[in-house]
């Protein structure tokens, strides 16, 4: 029996731990452009999957970005229906101008899986990001001043989505696809300056050859070491979310903690003003001031989304406005929020209010 070539092995043994613990049957569905990266994720997971009594299935997004693009999908799904994946289907999704051009594609395309998910019934997605991607994504979060949250990256596992390869070389992704006689599309974006994460490859590169081969292994190492610790956080996070929520109801509707300058006028979910309580529920500032500074951003985050504040457009100014009515509280005026929504304290509370 002829050896297994390296690249492919490991593919294998990373796509077999990407599946281990989802119910014998189910189907998953693999996220492919045709690229190199999700082309040998899709050729392994139609290798292992039926070995671990699952299902699996393709889709293929067309963006609609590129000329010829339609095809190149349609001709994904027709290879993956030879390769025994079932389904498989080309999806076309209309991008919008909202959030960039790679905003909105990433929006269009994760909402495209969505419904594919939903429609096949698939108990996971698998997304082909490997080890080069996570690294390129730490670099990227550093540039933008990130906190622990950006810096932590992808997570391997994040709802029905699964990146079973985020410890694959990328070098192994191209290699596994030349050993099975896989034919992957080039994607001329991945060249594109304009996109800033094509821009940071060849700077990637540069620092790799001055700080050495280790580097991309180690930033990825780093996203995974700062994820453990931000799940915690955030697990302690939302309990100490909970305990504020529970000083409220406490209170039998009356003032809670409430310092000074704290007014009255907003005590009410609806002030007559038209704009309505948000979702999130009212807060004890007395008790959220108790908490460790780390704990309580992360409470106010969990809070404002719950809120209705799009995490996309959230950035750590809002935040730091909102902790200021709880940590530096001196009577000021609302924090204001993307949407529209306003956090402001009042009779020793936070309440949230969209217009």
């Amino acid at each position: 029996m002829p050896k297994l070539p390296p690249a492919v092995a490991r593919l294998r043994a990373a796509v077999r731990d990407g599946l281990d613990g989802l119910p014998p049957g189910s189907l998953v569905l693999v996220a492919c452009s045709g690229g190199p990266d999700s082309l040998a994720l899709a050729d392994t997971a139609a290798f292992c999957a039926p070995r671990m009594g699952l299902r699996a299935g393709l889709v293929s997004v067309d963006h609609g970005l590129q000329d010829g693009s339609g095809e190149r999908a349609a001709s994904v799904a027709e290879w993956a229906r030879g390769a025994g994946l079932d389904p498989a289907e080309a999806v076309r999704v209309e991008v919008g101008a909202d959030g960039g051009p790679e905003g909105a594609a990433r929006e269009a395309r994760y909402a495209a899986l969505d419904a594919a998910a939903e429609r096949w019934g698939a108990a996971a997605v698998l997304l082909g990001h490997t080890r080069d991607d996570q690294a390129e994504t730490v670099l990227l979060a550093l540039v933008r001043g990130a906190g622990p949250r950006g810096i932590a990256g992808m997570r391997a596992v994040r709802g029905r989505y699964r990146r079973p390869l985020l410890d694959i070389a990328r070098t192994d992704t191209h290699a596994a696809c030349a050993e099975r006689g896989l034919r992957p599309w080039a994607d001329p974006h991945n060249e594109d300056p304009r996109f800033l994460r094509s821009a940071l490859r060849p700077a990637l590169d540069s620092l790799v050859a001055v700080l050495g081969d280790g580097l991309v292994a180690n930033l990825a190492r780093t996203a995974a070491l700062v994820g453990e610790d931000t799940d915690y956080l955030d697990a302690l996070a939302l309990a100490a979310l909970d305990e504020c929520r529970d000083g409220i109801a406490a209170g039998g509707g009356g003032p809670v903690g409430g310092g000074p300058g704290d007014g009255g006028a907003n005590d009410d979910p609806d002030d007559g003003s038209g704009r309505g309580a948000a979702d999130g529920g009212a807060l004890d500032a007395k008790r959220l001031a108790a908490l460790p500074g780390p704990v309580r951003t992360r409470a106010l985050r969990a809070w404002v989304l719950e809120s209705g504040v799009d995490g996309a457009e959230l950035n750590h100014r809002h935040l730091a406005a909102v902790d200021a009515l709880v940590a530096q509280w001196r009577g000021q005026g609302p924090a204001f929020l993307p949407g529209g929504i306003e956090v402001a304290r009042a009779d020793g509370r936070l309440r949230a209010r969209r217009p």
